[in-house]
């Protein structure tokens, strides 16, 4: 079993940047991928962007394409999210995920972190 653990998240003005750091421990994999999701009106969740481990591969949501980055860390077992130009419609629970391949839609990822809160303020 694969856990996760989000952080990073607290509260920022318009305009900021903030980075997001989402922890995986317990069994690892060496081909996945790891995503975030927000919750979103009228969703359950929304994606925001992932990465393939294997290779590194970045995908990003319409919306924060350009001001969002995922990465990640193979050596530390972590992904992060960079967060630039932050507008108060991106303030939502952060919640981090895996998956065996890549999809926006939340019903395809099993294991899913706590989530961590950030707050935009305009």
């Amino acid at each position: 079993q694969m856990t996760l653990a989000e952080s990073g998240g607290r509260v920022v003005q318009a305009g900021d940047s903030l980075n997001l750091s989402c922890a995986a421990s317990g069994r690892t994999f060496s081909s996945h991928v790891m995503a975030w999701f927000r919750p979103a009106p009228g969703k359950e969740r929304e994606f925001v962007a992932a990465v393939r481990w294997a290779t590194g591969a970045q995908y990003a949501a319409d919306s924060v394409k350009g001001r969002f980055t995922i990465s990640r860390d193979k050596a530390e077992n972590t992904v992060t999210l960079q967060m630039k130009r932050l507008k108060p419609e991106d303030a939502a629970l952060y919640s981090c995920a895996r998956s065996n391949s890549y999809d926006t839609r939340p019903s395809s990822y099993y294991h899913w972190g706590q989530g961590t809160q950030v707050t935009v303020s305009s």
